[in-house]
């Protein structure tokens, strides 16, 4: 399965107003709506949405409920297709619009090119830790693919964890193994949803810690959508903000920690 449909050659783009040179770019976003409907009554979730992301980026989308943010994960990721617009995703050099393709196209792009982090883990409750790793490596084709699942659950920690059930382990644990499901096929893109949104204060620190190091470490370009702006502060390098399916806001964060390899 190949991705020619929507390629479109390195070159300058416009984004709204502005000119971008699309070599350091990792995601265009033109014009995107989408809408839902209940009965006949629309709601329209992206109103309009222009956004360019570049790569290596390690940014948080923030907004309140319902204000269009999971929307915009799901059809970066290939899980919903919006109404309008382009989306625009660097694929090793060109950019390839994913509104344009067929379903198998976006069947393999969520298999080989994305990293979906979820809120509730969605790990495979009959696979062990290392299974439900290996099991993504080898969808996306990966060379040695239990080897390198082996090297990053240890990485993260989870040496002793590898032949444990998903219900074997706490929260952290089973987010740290989804981290690493994501990762493992070396993706152009990782988006997580909510990512720390059942762990308790200390769990989610790590968890963003991890997030953000394994983003420098691997030069992952990575966007997540959450409601935790204090977390959002200590860790992103900016900020997007959606209300009514528009991006009102998108600023740089002032505050900057320190982020090293270390997971503990």
């Amino acid at each position: 399965m190949k991705y020619e449909k929507g390629v479109k050659k390195m070159s300058k783009s416009k984004v709204g107003k502005y000119v971008i040179n699309e070599s350091d770019v990792q995601i265009i976003i033109k014009d995107v709506m989408k809408s839902y409907y209940t009965g006949d009554i629309e709601v329209r979730a992206l109103n309009g949405i222009n956004l360019k992301i570049k790569k290596g980026a390690f940014k948080m989308i923030l907004g309140p409920s319902g204000c269009g943010k999971s929307t915009l994960l799901n059809v970066l990721g290939g899980l919903d297709s919006p109404d309008k617009g382009e989306i625009l995703i660097n694929f090793d050099g060109s950019m390839r619009d994913i509104t344009k393709f067929s379903k198998d196209q976006l069947t393999l792009y969520r298999r080989q090119k994305i990293g979906i982090i979820f809120q509730f883990y969605n790990l495979i409750p009959i696979l062990t830790a290392l299974e439900n790793v290996e099991l993504a490596a080898r969808f996306s084709n990966i060379e040695n693919p239990k080897k390198k699942s082996i090297e990053l659950l240890t990485e993260f920690g989870l040496t002793e964890k590898l032949d444990h059930y998903p219900n074997q382990l706490s929260g952290g644990e089973q987010q740290r193994v989804a981290i690493a499901r994501a990762l493992v096929k070396d993706p152009v893109l990782i988006l997580a949803d909510e990512p720390t949104g059942n762990l308790d204060t200390k769990k989610s620190n790590d968890i963003y810690r991890l997030l953000k190091n394994m983003a420098v470490k691997y030069g992952k370009t990575v966007l997540i959508v959450t409601h935790d702006e204090d977390m959002a502060n200590k860790y992103a390098e900016k900020h997007i903000f959606i209300r009514d399916g528009k991006i009102i806001k998108s600023e740089e964060v002032a505050h900057k920690i320190i982020y090293n390899n270390n997971n503990n």
